[in-house]
């Protein structure tokens, strides 16, 4: 039956130690090198003893009561007025004594006490001494601890320092802990029993069910008077909870629960970043969604700008239209040579330049007028997308904080994008030639630098008017120059319908290249311009993809830990 139960053991155990290996795996993608070195130094103490890690401030008795408890009739642990531990010490059994040191701040003692052959003991500096190492000890130790030992000294337990590490090996860990008030002796019965229940009670206060506490004389066990010293109550406890082979089990079944822990602390990690991410996602579709909605209300304003553009033009060629029917007709003409016999100004050729001149200015004033006013509001509604759009940005929420204990980097990284989008974009709307480069205009005919003054959200409007004007002086310019031609055929024979139905064609044709030319061509330029304020999310839309792909596979591999955690934990419950 022995046999079959040490088989049963060592399975769980192999089960554990891969459970463990790919827990750690986890951690190192997760890119916590804190994390991934507790989940080594948790692996790496798998197959060592039950461990006690004692705790406490120091001079609360620490050295003292692990003397008196190994029973060696020897100081195992230096005692002395002033502090001695300045490393962990880590003891363990071993047939021969000896010290072995692992590094500055750790060192293994081998001691043949029989009280070791189930547990080991690992004394650790005081409390509120060992800030600078207090990183080797969290790591190395308390996850890995099988029960905290927690010594205060009788006459004052109430010390801040020690509460507070209480806190971090219960809150953050759960270990199962007990308390010793070292030192009794020095104490008054009836003090010690009020002191006693004092501690229970802070430590129901601070979320801790039936606290257990023991009170000691480490002098008292060592000058032989083992009834009152107290110890035989510590001796009975270890032998009850922890010796005659329930050691292994619980061993790991602490080593399980501390992976749990982790994994939990995993989990709630990938919440919150996952809650990053999809706000992050919001936030992404919600400017891309406000650039759409932008596109589509400037492209909206265009259309009625080139309607008002078309509506003036339509009236004046009309009215030109007309005095040219008017002009052209016979008994007109016949008044006009008849004059020129005296004035050249009066002949046919003449009006009609002057007509034709007359087109030119009427069109260039019309349209001119129309265009600055739909383009102060085209350039207007651009600005303020812009700003609503750098808004956005300053305001986006952030859940996953740089200073969180298990995904701080990417924390960091994140913000280190976002803070430099921000500042790109800033600059990006302060630079005029952002929005005069020559690869926002079809035509490849930027605005000229010396038309484009001002910088960023400024210029918006220069520029709109100068391509607008831009296409619609070359239109009517056209237009005018194949009038102009035909006027110039005009001879002593004028061929009246020759005239007026070229008059018609260039008109129409002018017309629609006027529709379609300011059109497209102010659409052109907003969608390339929408296009490239999205060229500045370049960086967070690959940030935001990358993170698509850690999380899914985080995701992957926690699942299949935690399954894997819940089965050995149900097998352990059933050894």
């Amino acid at each position: 039956m022995s046999n079959l139960i040490n088989q049963t053991l060592l399975a769980l155990r192999a089960q554990a130690e891969e459970i463990v290996k790919d827990l750690h795996e986890l951690a190192i993608r997760a890119g916590n090198e804190e994390l991934a070195q507790t989940v080594s130094s948790l692996r790496n103490r798998l197959h060592e003893p039950f461990m006690f890690v004692i705790v406490g401030e120091v001079k609360s008795g620490k050295s003292s009561f692990i003397n008196a408890l190994l029973d060696t009739g020897r100081e195992i642990t230096k005692v002395a007025p002033q502090p001695m531990t300045d490393t962990i010490q880590q003891i363990i059994y071993g047939e021969e004594e000896e010290v072995v040191s692992i590094n500055p701040f750790l060192k293994k003692i081998l001691l043949p006490a029989d009280i070791l052959k189930e547990i080991a003991i690992v004394d650790t500096p005081g409390t509120n001494t060992i800030i600078e190492h207090h990183q080797e000890i969290t790591e190395s130790f308390i996850p890995a601890s099988d029960l905290i030992v927690f010594v205060f000294e009788a006459k004052n337990p109430y010390r801040h320092s020690a509460w507070q590490f209480f806190d971090y090996i219960h809150a953050d860990w759960g270990k199962k802990i007990i308390f010793v008030l070292q030192q009794k002796d020095l104490m008054p019965p009836e003090d010690l029993a009020i002191t006693r229940q004092g501690v229970a009670d802070y430590a129901v206060k601070k979320g801790m069910d039936a606290p257990v506490i023991f009170a000691v004389s480490a002098k008292e066990e060592q000058e032989g008077k083992r009834e009152e010293s107290g110890f035989e109550p510590v001796r009975s406890y270890i032998r009850e909870h922890i010796t005659g082979g329930k050691a292994p089990v619980l061993k790991l079944q602490n080593h399980t629960e501390a992976c749990r822990n982790i994994n939990g602390r995993i989990t709630q990690g990938l919440e919150i970043r996952k809650a990053q991410y999809h706000a992050d996602i919001e936030f992404r579709a919600d400017i891309h969604q406000t650039l759409e909605a932008q596109e589509g209300k400037s492209n909206k304003e265009v259309d009625m700008l080139v309607e008002n553009l078309i509506a003036g033009y339509d009236r004046i060629t009309r009215s030109k239209e007309e005095e040219l029917t008017h002009g052209l007709s016979f008994f007109a003409l016949l008044r006009r040579s008849f004059a020129s016999v005296f004035s050249k100004k009066s002949s046919p050729k003449e009006w009609l330049e002057n007509l034709a001149a007359s087109l030119e200015s009427d069109l260039n004033n019309e349209l001119r007028a129309k265009l600055n006013a739909g383009v102060v509001n085209l350039a207007d509604s651009i600005q303020q997308m812009a700003k609503m759009i750098d808004l956005k940005i300053r305001s986006s929420k952030t859940i996953l904080r740089d200073d969180h204990d298990l995904f701080s980097d990417i924390a960091e990284k994140r913000n280190n994008v976002l803070r430099e989008l921000q500042e790109q974009f800033a600059s990006f709307v302060n630079r005029a030639e952002n929005f005069t480069d020559q690869s926002l205009f079809p035509d490849k005919s930027p605005v000229s630098p010396t038309v484009a003054t001002g910088s960023g959200l400024a210029v918006i409007g220069i520029v709109l008017a100068a391509v607008a004007q831009g296409m619609v002086f070359d239109i009517t310019g056209g237009i005018l120059t194949t009038i102009g031609l035909l006027f110039a055929g005009i001879s002593s024979r004028v061929k009246r319908k020759k005239i007026l139905d070229g008059y018609k064609t260039e008109i129409d044709k002018g017309r629609r290249q006027l529709e379609t030319d300011v059109s497209s061509n102010l659409k052109a330029y907003i969608r390339n311009l929408k296009l490239r304020i999205e060229g500045n999310f370049e960086k967070f839309d690959l940030l935001l993809e990358r993170e698509e792909e850690q999380i899914d596979k985080l995701e992957a591999r926690h699942q299949a830990v935690t399954e894997r955690l819940d089965a050995l934990s149900q097998a352990l419950r059933q050894a």
